[in-house]
């Protein structure tokens, strides 16, 4: 298993409020995490970089997961205290009202993947058969497009296509959606934020996933095109690869 995280402020933005990386435990297996802060300058970069470093920490310590049933109640009780840590710091710090994140954390273990996410930030699977968005945006334009009262096209212009209708620290009780999948060797996981899916399109990004080279060089690709069109908002990802081999260190932070 290899893997790379990336993150770029973007072209217009002077701050980046997105945070995430990738983690091994003792037992070589990953948690990756892609989480895009939003309330304000200050506010969305303390969230997200809460996020972060709060779900690492437990990871650290955390033991072998053995099946999906154990890491998805991992992701779900550690969700559960981020989010009440970021909500009870924006009740305490003036500055931080309002404040929240966006989050989408995997475990990769060399059996399978268990996702979970709250907002817009995305997960999608590369494999030999096809290419997926495996997470369902928690956003208004979303929800207008699974209404049918939208197109998916419509939705990409939409003046409020950024407004997410769930996210970590806005309430005492956050749901995230967590769920399970196996993959195979040479399988690809993107975990990104939607400074990127807002503007590369999913066959792009299949496109881009399906190249044979390395993983740092297609996410620095794909940042790069994320810039070139715009690039009004920070730009961060994940790309996970399973590999024939488990060795230890092969994670790029």
């Amino acid at each position: 298993m290899k893997g790379h995280f990336l993150t770029d402020t973007g072209q217009v933005r002077s701050h980046n409020e997105d945070s995430g990386g990738i983690f091994p435990n003792e037992h070589n297996q990953y948690l990756a995490i892609i989480a895009d802060g939003m309330g304000g300058h200050q506010a969305g970069d303390v969230a997200s970089q809460m996020a972060t470093t709060i779900m690492e920490e437990k990871w650290q310590s955390s033991t072998l997961f053995h099946s999906p049933e154990e890491s998805e109640k991992w992701l779900k009780q550690t969700i559960d205290e981020m989010n009440s840590s970021i909500y009870e710091h924006s009740l305490q710090h003036e500055e931080c009202h309002g404040m929240g994140t966006t989050l989408v954390a995997a475990i990769c273990t060399n059996e399978f993947i268990s996702v979970a996410h709250i907002g817009d930030s995305r997960c999608y699977l590369y494999n030999a058969y096809n290419f997926k968005q495996l997470t369902e945006d928690h956003s208004l334009v979303n929800a207008l497009v699974q209404s049918g009262q939208i197109s998916k096209e419509d939705a990409l212009v939409h003046p409020r296509k950024n407004l997410v209708l769930r996210a970590l620290g806005n309430a005492e009780i956050v749901e995230p959606d967590i769920q399970s999948i196996s993959w195979d060797n040479e399988d690809k996981v993107l975990l990104c934020s939607d400074g990127l899916s807002d503007k590369v399109r999913d066959e792009e990004l299949k496109t881009y996933l399906e190249s044979d080279d390395e993983i740092q060089e297609i996410g620095q690709r794909l940042i790069k095109l994320a810039n070139e069109r715009g690039g009004e908002d920070n730009v961060s990802l994940v790309i996970i690869q399973k590999e024939a081999s488990m060795e230890e260190g092969e994670a790029l932070c």
